[in-house]
């Protein structure tokens, strides 16, 4: 029997919660209001594999890179006090979603956000080969101009023959964003390795009128000479793009700043 999926969120002075799937809100025209992302129509991200926080400077590298980000996705969270002290110092909810326990606490993938999500899904994939799990999440949040923010934060089965279980992944996700009537962000690690899974996850991002955020310095993580991570958009400008060099991790982490304000016509 497959555990159950649910997301963990965690917010300053409170107990954590868990949220499974439908329990905030069904995604639609009629999710419940919320304060906006602040200073929105200019929105900071960042995006980080952060390997568990196995290696030194990870905290350093979070505050000076994530520094002013409305909106950090992280791969590879694991829910240590001291990370959850950061995100619930810094932002005003942080959603996990584990994909695997270890000795002391769940890893997973964890956004952390300076407004509170008014829709919220957590996703898992167990990997067919390893039989661990990695995880998504869709999350949603208002903006300054009224329209609503998709925001998908993934960590794409690794180990697998073929791409029959990387593209079943994707599936949930290009339904929702398929769905949804306002600008996105889709982000993550997405183990983009081969060839084959390189066509697969352009194909889909294709399908669902995603764009790729070009770094003109790419120092990201590659694998046979393929990036691992990336930056999907939708119905945003990025007017810059940045990706740090560390060792606090075996991921660099990538920053983009997206204008918000409603896109011109190309």
């Amino acid at each position: 029997m497959r555990k159950k999926t649910y997301a963990m969120r965690y917010v300053a002075g409170q107990p954590a919660e868990q949220i499974f799937p439908g329990a905030l809100a069904h995604l639609g025209p009629d999710l419940p209001p919320g304060a906006a992302l602040p200073n929105s129509n200019i929105l900071h991200v960042m995006v980080w594999n952060i390997f568990k926080q196995q290696r030194a400077d990870w905290l350093s590298v979070l505050r000076d890179f994530g520094k002013d980000a409305q909106l950090v996705l992280l791969q590879e969270a694991q829910t240590t006090p001291e990370l959850i002290r950061y995100a619930t110092s810094n932002y005003l909810a942080a959603d996990q979603v584990p994909a695997f326990m270890l000795p002391q606490h769940p890893s997973g993938v964890m956004t952390l956000s300076a407004a509170h999500p008014v829709y919220c899904c957590p996703l898992r994939e167990r990997e067919p080969l390893l039989r661990l799990a990695k995880s998504a999440l869709v999350t949603v949040y208002p903006l300054l101009d009224g329209r609503l923010l998709m925001v998908v934060n993934i960590h794409a089965v690794n180990f697998s023959l073929g791409i029959d279980v990387y593209s079943k992944q994707l599936e949930p996700i290009g339904e929702q964003i398929a769905n949804h009537k306002g600008p996105v962000i889709m982000a993550g690690d997405f183990n983009a390795w081969s060839k084959q899974r390189i066509n697969a996850l352009f194909g889909f991002a294709g399908n669902i009128h995603l764009e790729e955020v070009r770094f003109p310095a790419d120092y990201r993580k590659r694998a046979f000479g393929r990036p691992l991570d990336f930056i999907f958009y939708r119905d945003l400008s990025v007017t810059n793009a940045s990706v740090m060099e560390t060792r606090a991790s075996d991921h660099n982490p990538l920053r983009v700043e997206f204008l918000a304000g409603t896109p011109l016509i190309q």
